[in-house]
């Protein structure tokens, strides 16, 4: 297992940005407002051939204090705010998992009451090791020092009693060579890296439905920030686990609400992201709120997972809320089908996350589903499906010219890809290509999974 090094500091000093240098990619939303990072964020990052995995946190704020006010409250964007405790909760569960500590903290400003906080955290989670040394190693990193007078000003910070700080600039990249050598040297030896093959399963849907505290139901841990706010997810954040022997990596997702509707800056790199972890996942959970199903917009979603060729299962969430008969599941899911413009090939889940109520159906579910995906047909096999699908319902003539299929193959799997070699693939109208899709599914349901069929004209 890669060592883990978590990025701790008040909001606003640039974790977000020294993370996106070290993985390598803009994977952190990165803004000038303060709290905009929330949940961690996990990346991996590789320095002089040592691997280890980075962490992103929330800025840590002092909490409110008997009989005065929150200074955060001041300092915080007014939609973050309400999230300073979860935040500060989220950053400490970092530390206790870390095999090392940044702490950053930025040279304009100087020591702040909430730079002295998180020194104190830091302190209290430190523990010897029997070598004598401090687990886990901390080394203070003062960002912003792009000039002669920002790296003097780094000095001052040694009145925090975390060792030598290392003046940088996340931004430009200046010093950050001479924190990862030492970062480097304080990391445990990486045991032998093992490959695995994990399942990536991205949670999405619409705001509010219910994404985070599903992950949390299925991971049996507060480990994402939940709250009734829409929104408060605003990064794709992957969760690895082990379930029945089988690696997987859960990715909760930023709420994708209408174009129209979503705000410019975070937000709309938020929706971006959960775009991207679709593109890389190969399942996903298309969450849909049973109280308000059978949107547009939970189309729009599923829409774009089709586009991608990804397999999935629709969660109705929130199934514990809604008033039913002994009709209303298979009502449910006969609108679903039709709003979603699914066919019976995709799974529909009815479960609560707040009471978990069939949660325990979601992940064999999705297993099932990506084993689906990697199905092969022989291609034999597959060609005397064809025969028979063309022998009970010959393709249309078009202008006295007829589809001839000469050949065909499974050229490829995830997604399953079929080849058909025919005299004109223009004569191949979409209503024979969803005949043969429904041919190919009635021997082989590839549940849950979107078939792609590519027409070539046959070779001389």
């Amino acid at each position: 297992m890669k060592p883990l090094v978590a990025i701790i500091g008040r909001p606003n000093v640039g974790k977000s940005t020294l993370f996106n240098r070290l993985a390598g990619e803009r994977l952190a939303v990165v803004s000038d407002i303060p709290g905009t990072t929330r949940d961690r964020l996990v990346a991996e990052a590789e320095w002089n051939g040592t691997v280890f995995d980075v962490v992103d946190t929330g800025g840590i704020e002092p909490l409110p204090r008997a009989g005065g006010g929150a200074p955060s409250a001041k300092v915080l964007a007014t939609d973050s705010a309400p999230f300073v405790a979860q935040m500060r909760a989220q950053a400490e569960m970092a530390i206790a998992e870390a095999d090392a500590v940044i702490f950053m903290c930025e040279s304009r400003l100087g020591i702040t009451a909430a730079d002295r906080e998180v020194a104190d955290i830091l302190r209290r989670a430190q523990t010897r090791r029997p070598d004598g040394t401090l687990a886990p190693p901390v080394l203070l990193a003062v960002n912003k020092t792009e000039n002669l007078t920002g790296e003097r000003a780094a000095y001052a910070f040694y009145e925090l009693g975390m060792g030598d700080p290392y003046p940088i600039s996340a931004l430009h990249g200046t010093g950050v060579a001479e924190l990862l050598d030492a970062l480097v040297a304080a990391l445990p030896p990486a045991p032998p890296k093992v490959e695995t093959e994990a399942v990536k399963i991205a949670i999405v849907g619409k705001p509010n439905v219910g994404k985070s505290s599903l992950l949390n139901r299925l991971l049996g841990e507060e480990r994402v920030i939940v709250s009734p706010v829409p929104g408060t997810t605003r990064d794709a954040i992957d969760t690895p686990l082990t379930y029945a022997g089988q690696p997987l990596i859960l990715i909760d997702t930023a709420g994708v609400r209408r174009r129209g509707a979503i705000d410019r800056g975070v937000e709309k790199w938020s929706v971006l992201r959960t775009f991207k972890a679709i593109a890389r996942a190969d399942v996903a959970l298309l969450v849909v709120d049973a109280v308000e199903p059978f949107s547009q917009q939970d189309a729009h979603i599923a829409g774009y997972i089709l586009d991608e060729s990804k397999s999935v299962v629709v969660v109705m969430n929130k199934w514990d809320a809604v008033e039913k008969d002994t009709h209303t599941m298979e009502e449910y899911t006969r609108r679903i089908r039709s709003t979603l413009h699914f066919l019976d090939y995709v799974p529909v889940l009815f479960v609560s996350a707040k009471t978990g109520q069939r949660c325990h159906q979601i992940l064999p579910t999705a297993l099932k589903v990506q084993a689906e995906r990697l199905v092969r047909i022989p291609t034999a096999e597959l060609n005397q499906l064809v025969r028979d699908a063309v022998a009970r319902h010959a393709p249309p003539s078009h202008a006295g010219r007829q589809l001839k299929i000469s050949y065909a193959a499974q050229v490829r799997t995830d997604p399953p890809t079929f080849l058909f070699h025919v005299n004109d693939p223009e004569l191949a109208h979409f209503t024979y290509r969803r005949y043969l899709e429904n041919q190919i599914r009635a021997h082989y349901p590839f549940t849950g999974t979107p078939l792609r069929l590519s027409f070539r004209k046959k070779s001389d």
